[in-house]
């Protein structure tokens, strides 16, 4: 079987369809996936929006951004202790 692709705003808008009454086994079958795929969307993406899809986006690469810029200060500052640590 051939093997798709989903965004996840695409995902919460299947989750949409059935929170307003569409059967899951019709779901399925109308995006070609498994009951089990859906199950596990459920569990993933259960009550979010795609408001709070983007917002949350957004905040993971705002804290990605944020732990390399202090892994950066980090190395420098041991760079620092250990030029000054050695006797000139």
């Amino acid at each position: 079987m051939e093997r798709k692709r989903y965004s996840e705003e695409q995902i919460i808008r299947v989750l949409e369809e059935e929170r307003a009454g569409a059967k899951v086994m019709d779901l399925c079958r109308k995006y070609g996936m498994s009951d089990a795929t859906f199950y596990n969307w459920k569990s993933k993406y259960s009550g979010m929006t795609v408001s709070d899809l983007r917002r949350l986006k957004a905040l993971e690469e705002e804290n990605r951004k944020l732990k390399r810029i202090v892994a950066d200060q980090a190395l420098d500052i041991a760079a620092l202790k250990e030029i000054n640590s050695k006797n000139w």
